[in-house]
């Protein structure tokens, strides 16, 4: 191929570059063993005089050969051009094998959006339309199953205690051992648990098809915040609506515990609310109610995060799902002991009242 003067042929080896002059007589010859990678042609113009045979060779990325036959070194910047352009790819896949792992940055970006959310209620960013439409989503369609998963662990501890209490000669203590326990423990974490399985699942698949589906991206195109849209009205819904169902639970677990005492053991339902009203606290009611309300905000945050850091489509959605289900509860158990080690760690006991 000759171009201006210079003729370089291009394929998987360079035979070498041959220089003619403008009677098309050869000059001088270079021969070229090196395989080309790219080879860049330099025309002479007619108005340059030609001075040196360099100036009209065709360049090589690989190597240029000399006249004596031995390989020229490319020049110093473009050497070091090459080695950048061949190390680049090696740093990035390097780069790219140093992901965290999936549990951290899930835990990150959870903590990140509980910020988030307490910094939008703290500046008033609420969307109240949301928030209501949610609340009755989590209120209600827990309700049911709520009340009936209290009552049962009501029952199931009546059995418990009177059984046992009966053979120490101390049947009018049950009821207010009922209530502690009911009030303290069980109905927040049962309460916990049904907007865990309920709820919780509900936010992640929700929020995680629409993170697969791109709709997350459509409303920041609309300038809409998804944390103003969609996670604070659920975190509000769930912490408003969590301490309601711990209230409505705790009346139910004493109603069944009452109904079955007096029906199957024989023990007066008076003896049972008396026993209870006496070893009842107004302290033991607000510890509870803010057990309740922080498990409410964990379960919510918690699924919501899940939901947002989906990827991998329906499979992706119904892994996220079930993760964020284990994950809430495994939360609820951490917390509940965190709070009852600092809520009643030193505390007196409550039974001398019973006496």
């Amino acid at each position: 191929m000759l171009v201006g003067g210079v003729q370089a042929p291009l394929g998987r080896k360079c035979a070498g570059a041959r220089v003619f002059d403008k009677k098309s007589r050869l000059i001088d010859h270079h021969p070229c063993k090196a395989k080309v990678q790219l080879c860049i042609q330099l025309p002479i113009r007619p108005h340059q005089q030609q001075t040196s045979d360099r100036s009209t060779a065709a360049i090589c990325h690989v190597a240029m050969p000399s006249a004596a036959g031995g390989a020229q070194p490319a020049p110093k910047g473009e050497s070091m051009a090459m080695e950048d352009s061949a190390d680049a790819p090696s740093i990035l896949k390097a780069l790219a094998g140093l992901k965290p792992p999936r549990w951290l940055f899930r835990s990150v970006a959870c903590l990140i959006l509980g910020g988030q959310v307490i910094s939008r209620i703290c500046q008033g960013k609420i969307h109240w339309k949301n928030t209501l439409e949610q609340l009755k989503l989590v209120g209600p369609q827990s309700l049911g199953v709520a009340l009936l998963t209290a009552g049962f662990v009501g029952m199931v501890f009546t059995i418990q205690f009177v059984r046992e209490f009966a053979k120490l000669g101390l049947t009018r203590s049950v009821g207010g051992v009922m209530a502690l326990a009911l009030s303290r423990e069980l109905t927040p974490v049962v309460t916990a648990i049904i907007l865990a399985g309920r709820v919780g699942s509900a936010f992640a698949a929700e929020l995680g098809t629409m993170q697969v589906s791109e709709q997350m991206d459509s409303l920041r195109v609309l300038f809409t915040d998804p944390v103003d849209y969609l996670v604070t009205p659920r975190v509000i819904a769930s912490m408003v609506a969590g301490p309601i169902l711990n209230v409505l639970c705790f009346s139910m677990g004493i109603g069944a515990s009452v109904l079955l005492a007096d029906l199957v053991y024989n023990v007066p339902a008076n003896v049972i609310v008396d026993s209870a009203r006496r070893a009842l606290t107004g302290y033991d009611v607000f510890t509870s109610m803010v057990k309740s309300w922080v498990f409410g905000s964990v379960v919510a945050t918690i699924s919501c995060a899940w939901g947002f850091t989906t990827s991998g489509g329906a499979k992706g959605v119904g892994e996220s799902t079930t993760s964020a289900v284990v994950i809430s509860l495994v939360s609820i158990f951490i917390v509940d002991f965190v709070l009852s080690f600092a809520f009643y760690q030193g505390q007196g006991t409550a039974l001398k009242q019973l006496k």
